[in-house]
């Protein structure tokens, strides 16, 4: 039980909130009953959060404001807009405080709702900022220096303020959903309370919406109304005073508007508007815009219709596990679901995409035929998909390096193909029973290398056992080793590895990447 919320465990939090999301990222996608890009909110937080991840990875400083900047950098809709300022208000509130005790985090919680109702051009309830505000109020209530009572009062305030959002949001009633963005609000509290008590609180799966409901509403976005067609985001480096006079330019042009600063001069801006010349201009005229991007709600309405978006349009799923490898992937541009998937949540994967050229990556012998088979299934709904038959993680990898969407996408799904057939991959792991393999008898925790799913060495050593199997492999050949370390990989395998191979075989190029995934602390691939 934690007395005081210090960097440590605020790293913490940052970890396990992304963890948490991305493990209700589905549930809280389905909340969403409207078809636009603003609908894919548990989507719109694991990404903004994975940006605030990686700034607390990649920088030096407080944790909490690296979170903040990097939520703001990396926000993707308004639910994640919201997000970074309420990682902004609580950095605020928390600023020059390294051990806050429960007042000073009460404090900070209030700080966070209010900056996230600043951030809102026209704040709407039922709405994750109810949910924030709701948070903030049981917090102060509390009224002690007790952490564990201040974040255990504020997240069950959330998850009940999260259940009447049906009572505050006709659209939600009508679907029988509570809203997506408070879903995702009450997921990180919940990991806040994990760290602080080291026990997360129970809490019922959000309600999902029956299929007949998935259809377009009245409001049909996360904020604003179906007046305007397109939204509009860019980040903006400009003076405050010209960013006072972009809000009222942007707010004459449309609505949903949000703009939001974190340190030093950077702000993003949303805006929904039917004059995106007009929006982008008036960024030009405050400051420099950057990172532009542009989204008609009525492409993304088609996509999730029965027939899919422009049939020339590229996409790519992938089965992985592992919170590393998806970050990789997901960096691609490729969908990444879940391992051991059913046809059904291939075929949806697809569909999600909004693609009419799809390649899907397996990465595993077991999940070929379901691949082939969502393949299959897809094209009754007019998408073209092709199954590249990686049998390893470290094989898409090999096939997304050489993907050029200028090609025809037939030359592109071959090229794919012959990358992912031209690296030889293997994997470690350690035996979870007595067996006899090809490279002879093993026991319960010995240490077994396959190289192409057949065992070839056992060992006792796992760091050892490695080096001999990436000495086996290159002596067939090769120049580039792609070595993925897993959630059971000691700390320094990579490095040790990496040295290995500088030693004995110096004109090799060596990537190291973290993929997280489960049961093999190292998968490798050599080309």
């Amino acid at each position: 039980m934690l007395e005081c919320l210090d960097d440590a465990a605020l790293r913490r939090w940052c970890a396990g909130g992304l963890a948490a999301l991305r493990r209700h990222q589905r549930e809280i996608d389905d909340l969403n009953v409207y078809p636009v890009p603003d609908g894919d909110t548990g989507t719109n937080l694991v990404l903004t959060m994975a940006s605030a991840q990686h700034a607390v990875e990649t920088g030096e400083g407080a944790v909490l404001p690296l979170m903040a900047r990097g939520a703001l950098l990396g926000a993707r809709g308004n639910s994640g807009v919201i997000l970074s300022q309420i990682l902004r208000g609580m950095a605020d509130g928390l600023a020059g405080q390294p051990r806050a005790r429960g007042r000073a985090l009460a404090a900070a919680f209030d700080a966070a709702s209010s900056s996230a109702y600043r951030a809102v051009a026209e704040p709407v309830e039922g709405t994750m900022l109810t949910v924030a505000s709701a948070a903030a109020s049981a917090a102060r209530a509390v009224d002690s220096e007790e952490l564990a009572a201040v974040v255990r009062s504020a997240a069950q305030a959330a998850a009940e303020a999260l259940a009447r959002t049906p009572e505050q949001l006709p659209a939600l009633a009508a679907a029988g959903v509570v809203d997506a963005g408070g879903r995702g609000l009450v997921v990180l509290l919940d990991a806040l309370v994990e760290v602080v008590t080291g026990i997360a609180p129970a809490r019922r799966p959000a309600p999902v919406p029956p299929a007949a409901a998935c259809r377009p509403v009245t409001a049909v976005r996360e904020a604003g109304s179906a007046q305007y067609a397109y939204e509009v985001q860019y980040l903006l480096d400009a003076e405050p005073a010209a960013v006072d006079r972009l809000k009222g330019e942007l707010a004459a042009l449309g609505d949903s508007l949000v703009v939001v600063g974190g340190d030093g001069d950077t702000w993003h801006v949303h805006v929904h508007v039917n004059d995106v010349g007009a929006a982008i201009e008036a960024g030009v005229v405050a400051g420099r815009p950057h990172q532009i991007s542009v989204t008609r709600f009525e492409d993304q309405m088609a996509a999730a219709a029965p027939p899919p978006a422009d049939p020339d349009s590229r996409g790519a799923v992938a089965v992985a596990t592992g919170d590393g490898l998806a970050q990789l992937l997901a960096a691609e541009g490729v969908a990444v679901v879940g391992g051991n998937p059913s046809t059904r949540e291939l075929v949806a994967a697809v569909r999600a995409t909004g693609a009419g050229q799809v390649v899907v990556l397996p990465d595993d012998p077991d999940t070929q035929a379901v691949a082939a088979a969502a393949a299959e299934e897809a094209q009754s709904w007019g998408v073209h998909v092709s199954v590249v038959p990686t049998r390893s993680p470290v094989q898409a990898l090999a096939a997304l390096a050489v993907r050029d969407p200028s090609r025809r996408f037939e030359d592109d799904v071959i090229a794919m193909a012959e990358a992912a057939g031209a690296c030889r991959w293997a994997e470690v792991c350690y035996a979870a029973r007595e067996a006899l393999t090809m490279a002879g008898p093993c026991q319960t925790g010995d240490v077994l290398a396959l190289v192409e799913g057949e065992v070839h060495l056992i060992g006792t050593d796992l760091a050892q056992t490695c080096r001999e199997l990436l000495d086996r492999m290159l002596g067939g050949g090769g120049e580039l080793v792609t070595l993925l370390l897993g959630a059971q990989a000691p700390a320094g395998l990579g490095e040790q590895l990496q040295a290995h191979l500088a030693r004995s075989w110096p004109f090799v190029e060596v990537q190291v990447l973290y993929g997280g995934q489960p049961h093999y602390p190292l998968l490798a691939g050599v080309e």
